[in-house]
């Protein structure tokens, strides 16, 4: 079977890794742009990952089998669509339902509109309305949180939870005047009331009609320890039977996951393909803080290592329809994924950091690492090559397990500037 995986981070590392070691059939994959990690699993191609007709061309040529999307910049630029149009297979969600997570207005109003329980909050494209919503009370007072969002992609970086209303004014200034996340992305943006409580993230693959539920996960954003600093793409994720209890995980299936499904059929765009719902644990239920339709970076990592069915199967089955015929068989163990970053990020991230010690940390029992952000230079060494670098993860029988096998790993790497958060796992009350 020929695949095609789309991305080139270290979602698709994994992606790819997993698709070789639970196939039970021969296998091969390439992967659009790929990177020096991809390439020891993967044929990498030099097609933008964006470049949707060139990508259907290049399937078309080889006879992929099956197109597998990593993020959510192709899926907002129509690649599914694209793809169907030719009579290729290829597993995500339309660009109807790429909205959900391309914009967080359309998100917002479909969430109200189908009752799914979630923050309240307001949406402006002007930068002096913002302000005066702020100013106005309506969301707290001058030293209340407040959650600011730019409406449009933005790698992960387009949300400030604001500590006071000042920072929730700098936001605004920041995303919509001085176009911090570029004019685009912030033309238009959601304000929230902050919730209180944990974070969680609850996935899902989806045929548009049944769903299968993966391990539940957490993540942790900013780039501080102590939950400290910007936010950032993600600088490591935990599954463990902890994130998510049987009794809020069942309210969370009936009050969420199966109100969206429903509400996206009833809009007309059922949804297929990898669901990602952020949620956050509030003492009256969970509520939702957004949606991404694929699969999250560093959440990706730390779930797929617990897998032990085939993935390749999964995905043709959401891809086809026939979800509900393949069964879904997870590990009990616990994961983790730290991320390895480079100087300067999230801001400006310093590249071409010579990286040492990884063979030696691959060799750890129970670790996998994966490649983000990494190049070869000419002479065959291993460069840093973008902000998240590499996601050390682990898995074991305890979470305490998996984190210390992670960072022992850790402990073997080094390039210049290498940064890492020593707190994942942990949660800041």
């Amino acid at each position: 079977m020929k695949i095609l995986v789309i991305g080139s981070g270290g979602r698709e590392h994994a992606l790819s890794w997993t698709l070789q070691r639970t196939r039970r059939a021969a296998l091969k994959i390439y992967c659009a742009p790929g990177n020096a990690g991809i390439a020891s699993v993967a044929e990498c191609v030099s097609l933008n990952a964006t470049a949707t007709r060139e990508l259907a061309q290049f399937a078309e040529e080889r006879g992929i089998e099956l197109t597998i999307v990593g993020g959510e910049a192709p899926l907002a630029a129509g690649i599914v669509d694209e793809f169907e149009s030719r009579g290729l297979l290829i597993a995500g969600p339309r660009l109807k339902a790429a909205r959900l997570e391309a914009s967080k207005a359309f998100a917002k109003d479909f969430m109200a509109r189908h009752r799914v329980p979630t923050a309240r909050y307001r949406v402006t494209d002007s930068a002096t309305a913002a302000l005066e919503i702020l100013r106005s009370g309506e969301f707290g007072g001058e030293d209340s949180p407040i959650v600011v969002k730019a409406d449009g992609l933005a790698a992960g970086k387009g949300v400030v939870v604001a500590r006071s209303r000042r920072e929730a004014e700098d936001a605004i200034k920041n995303l919509m005047l001085k176009g911090a996340v570029g004019p685009e992305a912030a033309s238009r943006v959601v304000i929230e009331e902050a919730l209180a409580g944990r974070e969680a993230s609850l996935l899902l693959f989806s045929d548009g009609r049944d769903y299968a539920l993966m391990p539940a996960a957490r993540d942790h954003k900013r780039v501080g320890e102590g939950d400290t600093g910007p936010n950032t793409g993600g600088m490591g994720a935990i599954t463990d039977k902890e994130v998510l209890d049987d009794e809020t995980l069942r309210r969370a299936v009936q009050e969420i996951v199966e109100p969206t499904l429903q509400g996206a059929r009833d809009d007309g765009f059922a949804f297929r393909g990898v669901l990602f719902i952020g949620l956050m644990l509030t003492e009256e239920g969970p509520r939702v803080l957004e949606y991404n339709v694929r699969f999250g970076d560093p959440e990706t990592q730390a779930i797929l290592v617990r897998l032990e069915s085939d993935l390749a199967q999964i995905f043709e089955a959401v891809a086809r329809g026939g979800l509900k015929e393949v069964s879904g068989s997870w590990s009990d163990d616990a994961s983790a994924c730290v991320v390895l970053a480079a100087r300067g990020y999230p801001a400006r991230p310093e590249t071409g950091a010579l990286i040492t010690g990884l063979e030696r940390a691959c060799q750890h029992e129970g670790v996998e690492i994966f490649h983000a952000g990494t190049a070869l230079d000419e002479s065959g060494r291993l460069l840093t090559a973008g902000g998240r670098v590499l996601g050390v993860t682990a898995r074991d029988a305890t979470l305490e397990g998996a984190l210390a096998r992670s960072y022992t790993a850790i402990g073997d790497i080094h390039w210049e500037g290498m940064h890492y958060r020593r707190d994942i796992g942990k949660f800041v009350e």
